[in-house]
């Protein structure tokens, strides 16, 4: 049964606090990378260049961990998540990043666009959630 997110976990994830996505590799070891992150108040969502590491070992096994924490507060607003990744989509991917990086950087559109390697919309369903 999925997690639900609470309003207070809502709010840190949609500011801009950067997170860190957990993926496992073909060995299962971890690895882990910054990304932007949002929420449309269920899940998740990241943006990331399709065929990219992280990627591609969310096609492969679909569990990963996301870390976000407030860097003002990072003992009290922290929220650490076990999730399933439960869809990737090119659809509506390249408005996303260009509203991620107006978000992060005040710059849109987001300039490191490649026209060789499409956007992904990723949304991970919280299966457990930790934080406060």
């Amino acid at each position: 049964m999925p997690a639900q997110l609470t309003d207070e976990q809502v709010k840190l994830l949609r500011e801009t606090h950067l997170a860190q996505i957990v993926t496992l590799m073909t060995d299962g070891s971890p690895q882990i990378s910054p990304v932007w992150v949002d929420t449309d108040g269920e899940h998740v969502i990241i943006n990331s260049e399709d065929g990219r590491v992280k990627v591609r070992n969310m096609r492969r096994d679909p569990r990963v961990a996301v870390g976000v924490y407030d860097a003002a507060n990072p003992y009290t607003r922290v929220l650490n998540i076990r999730g399933t990744v439960v869809e990737m989509s090119t659809e509506g991917a390249a408005e996303h990043i260009d509203f991620l990086s107006d978000k992060y950087d005040g710059v849109t559109p987001y300039p490191n666009r490649s026209e060789e390697r499409p956007r992904l919309i990723i949304k991970i369903r919280p299966d457990r959630i930790y934080g406060h």
